[in-house]
């Protein structure tokens, strides 16, 4: 037996605030999150600007000392995670834990921490590294903190897939309680990369946006005058649960969680292949897994970077997916809160679940020309309502990884 699964909490950390009612109110505003760095000295690097999460204070969600014994990614996840369960309303005192889980991703984890501490080894030596170097610095403790803080006894794993990896930790999640094998999963991703080697190295490889005189209009996913991707942090947490629980409880349902699809390009390290094969088949086999048809998609969280192939790639997979009869609009949330690169598919699991609850597709920004290579319904700098019953949200990843993530709306008399 399958069992349905649904989205009651949500918990966003993002450049453009703490917690749903805000950030959705930013979203759909159109405001940045994009501004100078703050959390380093750029004075060697090209690029100045990023979306950083701003007057965050991880003492709001953890004790002082709980929090120095986590990297800033864990801290971002941590927090997230309580937002999510305390809009879910779920009572943990009533749940029964060993059926809880907690799935996160992250794409690159404690990099901070691990810069940090490779300073004090080759300037101090061994014997002053911190013991809680390894645990602050793996990439699964961020659902291992978030396992122990509240609980939860049931499956409890980490979704390693450069940009993919909230969404594959999102759709892994949803297929644990379709099964059968949990209630509740607390799920999605977490990062906080914006530090002296990944700021570096994605400047070496020519991935990021150098418009630093324009924080604002840097991120310009579709543009033609598009020049890079504008690296964020944050974290996106959601709570699944099976529909008979929620039920059970009375929650709020704010959309049925009802495709997955996840495929591989085996093109290259850092390009998408250039037709978007892999991501077209992520996409349909997300609607194969939801029993649906391309028709039937109203909108599209693009994946929506601001790099010249990725852009590209990603309308070609999205115009084979859709045909020449689709009325679907495509925007990109990354406009405004940068690219969250393994916290990106959490914070887009949200956008897509509340554009599909609340009526309104988030607009894309700066969207002033529009390349003619990337020739979607991209719903320009303003957002748009509309009748949105199914929507899709698309990640993919360094290394060839697609995550495809397919919602209806939810209605108590259709379910």
């Amino acid at each position: 037996m399958k069992h349905r699964v649904v989205v009651t909490g949500l918990g966003p950390v993002t450049p453009l605030g703490l917690g749903r009612k805000v950030f959705w109110e930013a979203l759909v505003g159109g405001k940045s999150g994009v501004g100078p760095i703050t959390l380093m000295d750029t004075s060697d690097y090209p690029v100045h600007i990023a979306a950083e999460v701003k007057d965050f204070q991880p003492e709001q969600f953890l004790e002082r000392r709980e929090a120095r014994h986590m990297d800033r990614f864990t801290q971002f996840a941590v927090a997230a995670a309580q937002l999510a369960l305390d809009d879910s309303g779920l009572k943990l005192d009533r749940l029964d834990r060993e059926r809880a889980g907690v799935l996160i991703g992250a794409g690159i984890g404690g990099i901070q921490t691990l810069y940090e501490q490779m300073r004090v080894l080759l300037e101090r030596g061994p014997g002053r590294i911190s013991p809680y170097l390894v645990p602050m610095m793996i990439l699964d403790m961020a659902a291992g903190q978030v396992s122990i803080r509240f609980g939860f006894k049931g499956p409890n794993s980490a979704a390693v897939s450069a940009c993919a990896s909230a969404s594959h930790a999102i759709g892994e999640a949803f297929k644990w309680i379709q099964r059968g094998e949990c209630d509740v999963m607390v799920t999605g991703g977490a990062e906080a990369a914006i530090s002296p080697p990944a700021l570096a190295g994605f400047c070496a490889a020519h991935s990021l946006s150098t418009r630093n005189a324009e924080p604002e209009r840097a991120s310009r996913p579709f543009d033609r005058d598009r020049d890079g991707f504008v690296m964020g942090e944050g974290a996106g947490i959601l709570i699944l649960e099976s529909l008979e629980h929620a039920r059970a409880r009375q929650a709020r349902i704010y959309a049925e969680i009802i495709g997955y699809g996840s495929t591989g390009d085996a093109y290259n390290v850092v390009a998408p292949e250039p037709n978007g094969d892999g991501a077209y088949r992520a996409m349909a086999m997300a609607l194969r897994d939801a029993g649906l048809s391309a028709a039937e998609v109203d909108y599209i969280n693009a994946h929506g970077t601001a790099t010249q192939v990725g852009d590209v790639a990603e309308t070609l997979a999205i115009k084979r997916l859709l045909g020449g009869e689709s009325r679907a609009c495509v925007s990109s949330t990354k406009s405004m809160t940068g690219h969250l690169l393994g916290a990106a598919g959490g914070v887009e699991a949200i956008a897509t679940v509340l554009t599909l609850y609340e009526g309104v597709a988030p607009p894309t920004i700066n969207l002033e020309n529009q390349d003619p290579a990337c020739d979607l319904d991209c719903v320009p700098n303003v957002a748009r309502w509309g009748d949105f019953r199914v929507a899709l949200s698309n990640s993919f990843g360094f290394g060839g990884h697609n995550a495809v993530l397919a919602f209806r709306r939810w209605a108590e008399d259709e379910g």
